[in-house]
């Protein structure tokens, strides 16, 4: 599958977008107040964005719950119902467009957008593809007990079953060996 540029900007978007959900009553909110925002927009280079608002910040929460359902369909049908609404309701507006040192590619808002118009139509369309390539069982949650991170299996084989091998992965993987070496010795 051939993932281009601007897609794979946002699918890196929608997946942090999604991460920034609290896991439980005890996890703080990614999106916490609109400074918080302001700097996942400025982080994620998410262009043609003004002075974002208290108003800003629930509109991008309520986008953040249909995106994080997304990542949990069970079909890709779906998630191609979820997908349909939210790129439908931000009024997606296909344009070519090539700015700020990048060549000529898609933005799917349109001008003047909201920030969570502009989230729900660009990534929101990013999924699409997916869905469209009969890839959207690579929308995963993590697998580890503790943590449900959102994450896009781009490996070969669709493999991927941690949100981070080297934290989520390795740290099953340390568990697994050590109650095995203590089951040995036992």
């Amino acid at each position: 599958m051939l993932i281009t540029h601007d897609t794979r900007c946002a699918l890196d978007t929608v997946v942090d977008l999604v991460n920034t959900a609290p896991e439980d009553d005890t996890t703080p909110d990614g999106l916490a107040d609109v400074p918080a925002l302001e700097a996942f927009v400025r982080d994620h280079e998410v262009s043609e964005v003004g002075v974002l608002t208290e108003f800003d910040l629930a509109a991008v929460r309520k986008i953040r719950a249909r995106f994080a359902a997304v990542f949990a369909a069970p079909d890709a049908r779906s998630a191609a119902t979820m997908i349909n609404e939210l790129i439908a309701a931000a009024g997606t507006t296909p344009r070519l467009t090539d700015h700020d040192g990048y060549d000529w590619h898609v933005h799917y808002f349109a001008p003047g957008a909201s920030v969570a118009d502009h989230l729900a139509a660009d990534c929101g369309m990013a999924l699409a593809f997916f869905v469209v390539a009969g890839e959207q069982e690579r929308l995963r949650r993590c697998e580890a007990p503790d943590c449900r991170h959102a994450f896009v299996d781009l490996s070969r084989n669709r493999s991927r079953r941690y949100c981070d091998s080297r934290t989520c992965g390795n740290r099953l993987h340390v568990a697994a060996y050590r109650a095995r070496r203590k089951e040995a010795a036992g």
